[in-house]
């Protein structure tokens, strides 16, 4: 089982689209490992994640079908 995972912005310069795929983990704190594990570049980017469309604080329970999203810092206009 994989978890699809949707990036928006700059980050997609990092992991070269803008959906990606990984091997299913558990929690939050899993998956961000996983991602700086394979786009090293992540590491030192600053986003946040969003997880069924809510912005996450900390670690957070990932199900197979969550809808995962990675934003990077925006401004309204």
């Amino acid at each position: 089982m994989e978890l699809q995972i949707t990036i928006f912005g700059q980050l997609t310069d990092i992991t070269g689209s803008s959906n990606i795929r990984i091997p299913a983990v558990s929690n939050t704190d899993e998956l961000l490992a996983a991602l700086k594990q394979q786009y090293p570049a992540l590491g030192t980017a600053k986003f946040v994640v969003a997880v069924n469309k809510k912005i996450i604080q900390g670690n957070t329970a990932l199900a197979a079908n969550s809808s995962i999203a990675l934003l990077p810092p925006f401004s309204g206009g």
